[in-house]
């Protein structure tokens, strides 16, 4: 299957239009498996990356020095359909559950459909859905802590 077939919409009807946030991603070259599609891990990769690189754009924090981290405590990815190097894509991200310490994402990629970027992907279907917890710890004692005050503000703005 090439990378321009049909992507089938997702079982629960979701579109990029249900998720707030959407992270622009460049695929590479080294992301496609011997299959001639992205490799299972990248999909990973880019929820972490676009999750990580949301909140360092809009949070002022240092990931190395904080006092407290995320890690992520669960995660899955559900595939829907095939993508490849080169295509443009972009990851939705939603806040699903937002607790003391812990936050639930929902995410998604999609193409975008041209170039000029995830900001047009209205409507687009997903190619893969997943879902990721991250738990707030003490960087010392890996003990959950609350949400640091600048990222839950910025959590609530994708929440859905």
């Amino acid at each position: 299957m090439s990378s321009d077939a049909a992507v089938p919409p997702a079982p629960e009807g979701l579109t990029s239009q249900d998720f707030p946030v959407h992270w622009p991603v460049l695929t590479r070259w080294a992301d496609n498996d011997m299959f001639g599609h992205l490799n299972n891990a990248v999909y990973y990769q880019l929820f972490d990356t676009a999750i990580n690189g949301w909140i360092a754009a809009h949070v002022d924090i240092d990931p190395v020095a904080a006092p407290q981290l995320g890690v992520v405590a669960e995660s899955g990815c559900r595939f829907l359909g095939e993508l490849a190097f080169p295509d443009r894509l972009a990851v939705g991200l939603a806040v699903t559950r937002l607790g003391r310490s812990s936050v639930t994402y929902r995410l998604a990629v999609f193409r975008a459909p041209d170039d000029r970027g995830a900001e047009t992907a209205a409507g687009e279907p997903l190619a893969a859905l997943g879902h990721w917890v991250h738990v707030y710890v003490d960087r010392t004692t890996r003990r959950p802590v609350p949400i640091p005050d600048g990222i839950r503000a910025l959590l609530t703005t994708a929440q859905v």
